[in-house]
This record gives C-alpha cells, sequence and structure tokens, in this order.
C-alpha cells in the first residue's frame, strides 16, 4: 500500500471556523485520512497532519492551500512563530509504499501546481531543495512575510515555481519533503533530570561541549566552542523530569529512525543507564509511528533470541512492544499508534470477516466477491502453510544444516501471505469499478468518452490485479517446492496441501485474467498480458506436478 503523509501548516490558529473550511477540503478528499488538527492561538498557527496515497495527497494539499488563499489575508496576520505565507510550510513524508524520491516528485507536482494555479511564489526544501542553501527551512524564512517583497529583488531568491513578484495576500508557500519524524521517550527509574539528560547528551548527534581535565569548556583559535559529536546520527535529545509520570526521561526525536531507528539507541539507552546505576524501566510514543519502525525492532529482538522472523505482522509488532516497553507509563495500542492502521484502503474489507462471514458473503447473490477472491485466498493460505512448516523446522533436531534457510522461507511466506490477503480486497474493489464505470451517465458526446475510457480503465485494472496473484502463486508454489525438499518431514503433507492451494489459486486467477480479456481494446495490452499468463499456468501446472511427485514419494518411503 503506498501511503504519504502530509504536514502542512496554515497561518491561522485562533479562527476555528476558518480552521474548519481549510480541513473540510482536506476530509472531502477521497483516499485521505485526516490524523491531527492542532491550532496555536498565540502563535495564530494550525499545523494539520493528514495521510493518503500519493495522488490523493496531492490534491488534498492543493484543495487546502486553495481555500488558505481565499480565507487568510496575510497582510493582516500577527503570531509568534515564524511564517512566510497563508500556507507556510507543506512537507511531504514517505510512509510505506513510497521512497523520498516519489515525495520529492509530488513536492515538484504541487510546487508546480500551486504556483500556476494560485500566482502564489513556491520555495522548495529539505530533500526537495534545489540549492543547497534552500535545505533548511529557516535560511528560506528568514526575513518572513514582511522581507518578501525586498527578498524578490535578490536573484538568489528566484522562487523554484512561480514569479519573482510579492503576494500581498498569501505570501509565499514553502514545499518540500522529509523523512518521518518519531517523537520518543525513555523512562528511568529515577527523578534527577540531570541523569536522563547527562545521557542524552551521549547520544545526541550534535553531543555535547568538549571539556578539559578541569571541567572547563574547549574552544578552538576563533574562540568557538568545541563539540564532542554524539553516537547517534539524525538523533536528537533531551533530559528532563515529567511531573505526571514523576520519573525523569530521555526525550527524543528521530528525524530519520532508518539511520538510527528507535530499538538501537534504546538498547544504548540500557547500557549507559547502567553505567550510572539507574534502570531503563520503558519507553513512550509520543504521536504516531510508521510501522516499519516497530517491524524492525520485533525481528531485531527475535533475532537476537536467534527465533525465526517468519511470524506474522501482529506478532512482530508485538514483540517490539513488550521489548521496548511501551506500555511501561501508557497504553500503547498498535491501532492508535501505528500510521498507516489510521488509513482504512478498504471501506468492508473482506478480509476483516471471520471464516464463516467470509463463507457467506462469497455465497450470496452479490458477484462480488468472487472467483477472483478466493484465488487470492487459495495463494495466501499456500503461503501461509509455506511459513507454518517453514517455522517447524526452526530449532529441530536433524535440520541444523538447513536453519538459515527455513527461516528465510518463514519470511518469504509471510510475504507472499500478507500481498494475497491485499489482493482479496483489491480483486473485489477492482470489480466493483468496473461496474460503477458501466453506471455512468451517456446522454451527452462527452460523457459517452468518458465512460469509455473510464471502462476500458476499469477493465485493465480488474484484470492486472489477478495476473499479480498468478506471479504470486507462482512464487507460493515455488516456496512450497523449497519447504517439500527441506523442511520437518513430519509436515510434509502440510507442504503438499500449499501446494495445491497455490496451483488452485493460479489457475482461477488465470481464468479471471483470460474472462477480462475480450473487454478491453487495447491491441498490445491484451496480448502481453495473454502470452505472460499462459506462460505463468504452464510455470504453475509445471511446479504443481513436481511438489505432487515430491509428496507422493516422501509418504510412499
Amino acid at each position: 500500500m503506498k501511503l504519504v503523509e502530509c504536514v502542512p501548516n496554515f497561518s491561522e490558529g485562533r479562527d476555528l471556523e476558518k480552521i474548519k473550511s481549510i480541513t473540510k477540503e482536506i476530509e472531502s478528499t477521497p483516499k485521505v485520512s485526516l490524523l491531527d488538527v492542532d491550532p496555536g492561538e498565540s502563535t495564530n498557527r494550525t499545523v494539520v497532519t493528514f495521510i493518503g496515497t500519493p495522488k490523493a495527497v496531492v490534491e488534498a494539499a492543493f484543495k487546502a492551500i486553495k481555500k488558505a488563499a481565499e480565507l487568510i489575508d496575510m497582510s493582516k496576520h500577527k503570531g509568534s512563530h515564524s511564517r512566510m505565507g497563508a500556507t507556510d510550510v507543506c512537507p511531504f513524508v514517505p510512509v510505506s509504499g513510497v521512497t523520498m524520491e516519489d515525495c520529492i516528485k509530488l513536492a515538484h507536482e504541487l510546487g508546480e501546481k500551486v504556483a500556476r494555479g494560485l500566482s502564489i511564489p513556491v520555495f522548495l526544501y529539505e530533500e526537495a531543495a534545489q540549492k543547497p542553501d534552500r535545505k533548511n527551512l529557516a535560511t528560506i524564512r528568514r526575513g518572513e512575510y514582511e522581507g518578501l517583497s525586498e527578498k524578490f529583488q535578490d536573484p538568489e531568491w528566484i522562487p523554484d515555481y512561480g514569479e519573482a513578484k510579492f503576494n500581498p495576500k498569501s505570501g509565499s508557500t514553502v514545499i518540500g519533503a522529509r523523512e518521518f519524524l518519531i517523537a520518543y521517550n525513555i523512562n528511568l527509574n529515577t527523578r534527577d533530570r540531570q541523569f536522563a539528560h547527562n545521557i542524552a547528551l551521549n547520544l545526541r548527534e550534535m553531543g555535547r561541549f568538549k571539556r578539559d581535565k578541569n571541567n572547563k569548556i574547549v574552544r578552538d583559535s576563533n574562540g568557538k566552542k568545541k563539540r564532542v559529536t554524539g553516537k547517534f546520527r539524525e538523533v536528537k535529545a533531551v533530559g528532563w523530569y515529567v511531573k505526571d509520570y514523576d520519573i525523569a526521561q530521555i526525550s527524543i526525536n528521530f528525524t530519520n529512525y532508518k539511520i538510527s531507528p528507535p530499538h538501537l539507541v534504546f538498547d544504548e539507552t540500557i547500557k549507559e543507564a547502567e553505567a550510572l546505576g539507574l534502570r531503563v524501566t520503558g519507553s513512550e510514543l509520543v504521536g504516531l509511528i510508521p510501522k516499519e519502525a516497530l517491524l524492525m525492532a520485533g525481528k531485531y529482538y527475535l533475532k537476537k533470541q536467534g527465533k525465526s522472523l517468519g511470524i506474522p505482522e501482529e506478532e512482530l509488532l508485538k514483540t517490539a512492544a513488550v521489548s521496548l516497553g511501551l506500555n511501561d507509563v501508557s497504553e500503547f495500542n498498535p491501532q492508535k499508534k501505528i500510521i498507516e492502521y489510521q488509513f482504512k484502503e478498504f471501506e468492508n474489507s473482506l478480509i476483516e470477516l471471520n471464516l464463516r462471514e467470509f463463507a457467506n458473503e462469497l455465497s450470496s447473490d452479490s458477484p462480488a466477491p468472487g472467483g477472483g477472491s478466493t484465488a487470492a485466498l487459495c495463494g495466501s493460505l499456500s503461503a501461509s502453510l509455506s511459513a507454518m512448516v517453514s517455522n517447524l523446522t526452526v530449532g529441530k533436531n536433524g535440520y541444523e544444516e538447513v536453519q538459515d534457510k527455513v527461516k528465510s522461507l518463514a519470511e518469504s511466506g509471510q510475504g507472499i501471505k500478507d500481498d494475497l490477503l491485499r489482493a482479496i480486497d483489491q480483486d473485489t474493489q477492482a470489480f466493483n469499478q468496473v461496474m460503477a464505470a458501466f453506471r455512468l451517465n451517456r446522454k451527452t458526446k462527452e460523457q459517452k468518452a468518458k465512460r469509455i475510457v473510464t471502462i476500458e480503465d476499469a477493465t485493465k485494472e480488474a484484470t492486472l490485479i489477478p495476473f499479480e496473484v498468478m506471479e504470486k502463486c507462482v512464487s507460493a508454489l515455488k516456496l512450497a517446492k523449497e519447504v517439500a525438499l527441506t523442511g520437518n518431514k513430519n509436515s510434509i503433507s502440510d507442504a503438499g496441501v500449499a501446494g495445491l492451494t497455490a496451483q488452485a489459486g493460479a489457475e482461477g486467477a488465470y481464468y479471471n485474467v483470460m474472462i477480462n480479456l475480450p473487454n478491453i481494446n487495447d491491441k498490445e495490452f491484451k496480448s502481453d498480458i495473454s502470452t505472460k499468463a499462459i506462460s505463468l499456468k504452464y510455470d504453475a501446472v509445471k511446479l504443481g506436478n513436481e511438489i505432487r511427485e515430491i509428496i507422493e514419494k516422501a509418504l510412499l518411503e
């Protein structure tokens, strides 16, 4: 699932009606979820956080910026926070399924759209910056709104998008791309803030001032204070006392958790605390966290224990939460704390039904879910069985030589399982989109033309989903074959069922591909998909037969 976070800051924090009008533009955009609205009266500024698919996030951001330009007059704005425009800053943040490069492209797309459509000059910052001196937001914002007219006279400050022309009402907007910021606190068994701050100085990237043997700060030849760099890059930290909990905490901001993840900092904090005679009692997440950060932690701690990493996502998250002590001072609820879980990709998701509910829905007179979703389900069950057999081989006597391999197979099985579970909903949604396309109006010439294009696009999507299911089911077949050859022989029958269900999934998906192709006008698309689908079906049958031979031989021994 491709998800992007967007955190626009609007120069209005007092008029709740105006703020509501702006956020309504975001809420009304399909495939977007509004997560937080944080107005500040003294700053006269509101920080808004929302997530969604890449295309939808750009659309929602533009609509909100447009509404802010209509409602906010910067010539009358006063507030304690630095600002340049009605929409002061608007960063894109990769959450899942997207890269930083993708977010940079989104920043360019929105910047061009805002400048062209709203006549607001746009500067790009952070990872989207086109010049090194524009990477830092504070540098761009220097002089603020009041200094914009003069700034545009300087050739060095030509906007990245739009004219170097002062817009008195809307000012200027800074758009960019940055990594996700994780706010995280580590708890100590002390009330002494100085202990916590001392550890923070050792952890954070900027470190501490260098001191001589007399504890005096060391300066260079220009009189500038020297620093000793801390242990972790992209980490900011301070120590403080928290009255509500009656403990000292190390308050940490991770500006790039992929470089310095929370679990490594947590373990290093334990060492630092023990050196001071202290104990780390747990930790606390402030706000939201990307799922990947916790999955990394879960895998890290399981690997230290020599366990298989090929377990369900929910178990990995539980391992992370327990290992980091995330329930120490406040409740940790993954459904509320993980950012991806705040976005519902599918309404009335099929995979959230229990087995009876799914079977009942499948047996009704509704055409969806149907064979496509069932094929995906078969493939997911196959991958689950392969992961099970692999995990039943981990740590077993007689299988010492294949431990690394079966652990890897278990992880692969979990990944294929999750992809195919998602495809259950994708297939039904794709079918519903085709039906919706056929229901479009066709009274006018323009409506007829739009309807034809929409039906073609929807039918292609309804073909590509089962085609991708075929690819995943062939991967599941390859996995089942490896498991049958190397896995626990006491579970050989389970490996056999994994082969049967994967082949059923592949052939079932093949039927769904082929039934859609006659309804597509794009001959090149039809030919390409048909050729590839036939080849995948051949591979599926071949692998299925090979697995049967392995199973039959093993059962007769």
